[in-house]
């Protein structure tokens, strides 16, 4: 695959660039942000640093997010509560912290290209799904609420899918780390939980995803409101 890495530190680019060549991927170094939204459109996944000499990167991570729908991991040194929740509601696919093991963060790559990949046979293919005013199109990959549409981020739109395509099953965390992020043993990051928030504020539909305390969660009826 063709990575676009953007990172200003030469040292930390060098290492990245030499252990995803050494994987068979392709790369194109970029050290600003303006570079990265010329070449964003080549990519097919990006590693993006979120300390940027011209601009912040979680403004760049939103902006990449209008051009481009490569998977896409932050790797930065960032590493409060607050950046990181807000990079993956922004359209991160994952969120990795520096210092960090190289063999991981490969890890985590092949992660990211296995759920994009080609859809697969038991991925969410079926007929539209609804529940109240809310409706879903796996196929379409879209979402609308009362007839209007509602821009979910690709990984918010894989958890609603996935939930919708047996939507009376209760789904546990693993499953759907699992199936989604293609790694159960995320169960301790925010990153799922992130996701469920930003379906339910986005759809401003809270019963949307319903929670079931203590093992995972299943699509609910939207006239709902105890979705938390």
């Amino acid at each position: 695959m063709h990575a676009l890495l953007v990172e200003d530190d030469d040292r930390m680019a060098l290492a990245l660039g030499t252990a995803l060549a050494q994987r068979g991927h392709t790369v194109r170094r970029v050290g600003r942000a303006s570079d990265a939204l010329q070449h964003a459109r080549e990519a097919q996944f990006v590693l993006l640093d979120l300390g940027l000499p011209d601009l912040d990167g979680l403004e760049l991570l939103r902006r990449l997010r209008t051009v481009c729908e490569a998977p896409l991991i932050v790797v930065t040194a960032r590493c409060e509560e607050r950046d990181i929740v807000q990079g993956l509601r922004a359209g991160a696919d994952d969120y990795v912290v520096k210092p960090f093991r190289m063999t991981e963060l490969m890890a985590r790559i092949d992660a990211v290209r296995r759920r994009t990949g080609a859809p697969s046979g038991d991925g969410p293919t079926g007929g539209r799904v609804r529940t109240g005013d809310v409706e879903i199109d796996p196929a379409g990959r879209t979402v609308t609420v009362s007839g209007q549409h509602i821009r979910l981020t690709r990984r918010e739109f894989d958890v609603l899918a996935f939930l919708a395509a047996r939507p009376g099953e209760v789904h546990s965390r693993e499953e759907i780390l699992d199936r989604i992020w293609g790694d159960a043993f995320l169960a301790a990051s925010r990153s799922l939980d992130v996701h469920v928030a930003g379906i339910r504020a986005k759809t401003a539909r809270p019963g949307l995803v319903r929670t079931v305390r203590g093992f995972g969660y299943q699509l609910g009826a939207t006239g709902q409101e105890g979705g938390r």
